[in-house]
């Protein structure tokens, strides 16, 4: 197995903070889909040009929306044939359109 790249203390505080961003930008992301400020057709259209966004695990997303939680989840993307470490980014567009049916 190979190793780890060397980092410098600058290059790992730097990926250490890129990381942190990410994790508070999925959580507000979620967190407004669960309060209904953000519906799930403008997230898809805002994880198309935003990686961050793009990154959010599907199940994680279900479970988020309003009435669902993690075994509803699961459920739901077996009964759609979503893989269960399927990202928003890998989501075909039948899949998409499934998802938006389920929420609207």
């Amino acid at each position: 197995m190979p190793k780890p790249p060397q980092l410098t203390d600058e290059q790992r505080m730097a990926a250490l903070a890129k990381a942190a961003e990410a994790r508070r930008v999925r959580a507000e992301t979620k967190e407004l889909l669960k309060t209904g400020s953000l519906r799930l057709s403008e997230l898809f259209e805002e994880a198309e040009t935003d990686k961050i966004l793009a990154g959010i695990k599907v199940e994680r997303l279900i479970a988020a929306m309003p009435g669902t939680g993690k075994i509803k989840a699961k459920r739901m993307m077996e009964t759609l044939g979503i893989a269960e470490n399927r990202r928003i980014r890998g989501l075909g567009t039948n899949q998409k359109a499934a998802l938006l049916s389920e929420f609207s």
